[in-house]
C-alpha cells in the first residue's frame, strides 16, 4: 500500500555522523530533517569541555513520502538505514515531532547545565586539587561556586571552588547496590 502524504520517519546514522547525514538530506535531497542537539560539559584529559551531543545518538528524523525517497535516503552519506521492523517502516506521529520541535526551535541547541546538589560525589578538575574526589556540601549559584569536602592528608577539609572546577561523577547501579541494600524497607535513596 503506497501513501502519498509525507510523514516523519526515523533514520539510523553511522556513529557520530548525525550532522553529516542531516546536512546531506537537506542539501542534496531537499528534505526536511529534524536533528535535536544538546550542549553539555564533559570531563576530558584537557579538563572540562563544552560539547554538542545529539539528543538521540545515531538517529535523525526525516519528513517525506518514504516510498518515493527510500533508496535515495538509504544511499545518502552518513545514513546507515531507515528504522524498520521486518518489512514495515513505521512513521512517527506529527504530534511527537511537534512536541520535540517546541522544545528545540529550528537549529536551536539546548544547553544542559550541571546541577550539583549537597551530597553529590564530584571530581576536582582544575587547580591544586585536580583529580581528587570530593563531596558537595553546598551549592552557591549566585557566586557560581560550590563548597566541597576534601580529604587532605587524612583530614576532612572544606574548600570553596568554582562550579567549573568540579565534575559530577556518574554512579553506576553496581556501585549503588550496597547503598540500596542497606536502606530501610520502603525508603528510597539514590545518594551514596
Amino acid at each position: 500500500m503506497q501513501t502519498t502524504n509525507p510523514a516523519w520517519y526515523g533514520a539510523r546514522t553511522k556513529l557520530k555522523h548525525e550532522h553529516i547525514a542531516a546536512a546531506n538530506l537537506c542539501k542534496n535531497l531537499d528534505l526536511e530533517v529534524f536533528f535535536p542537539r544538546l550542549r553539555l560539559e564533559k570531563i576530558t584529559r584537557r579538563g572540562v569541555m563544552r560539547v554538542l551531543e545529539p539528543l538521540f545518538p545515531c538517529y535523525i528524523f526525516v519528513h517525506c513520502v518514504i516510498e518515493d525517497r527510500i533508496n535515495e535516503i538509504q544511499h545518502s552519506a552518513g545514513i546507515s538505514s531507515i528504522v524498520h521492523f521486518g518489512s514495515k517502516i513505521p512513521f512517527i506521529p506529527d504530534s511527537i515531532i511537534e512536541e520535540l520541535q517546541s522544545c528545540f526551535e529550528i537549529d536551536d541547541i539546548i544547553t544542559v547545565e550541571s546541577r550539583l546538589s549537597p551530597g553529590d560525589v564530584v571530581t576536582v578538575t582544575d587547580g591544586a586539587f585536580a583529580g581528587m574526589p570530593a563531596r558537595v556540601l553546598k551549592n552557591l549559584p549566585a557566586k557560581k561556586r560550590v563548597q566541597i569536602l576534601l580529604e587532605i592528608l587524612g583530614r576532612r577539609t572544606t574548600v570553596e571552588v568554582g562550579q567549573n572546577a568540579v565534575m559530577q561523577q556518574k554512579i553506576s547501579l553496581a556501585e549503588m547496590v550496597p547503598v540500596l541494600a542497606s536502606a530501610p524497607i520502603g525508603q528510597k535513596t539514590l545518594r551514596p
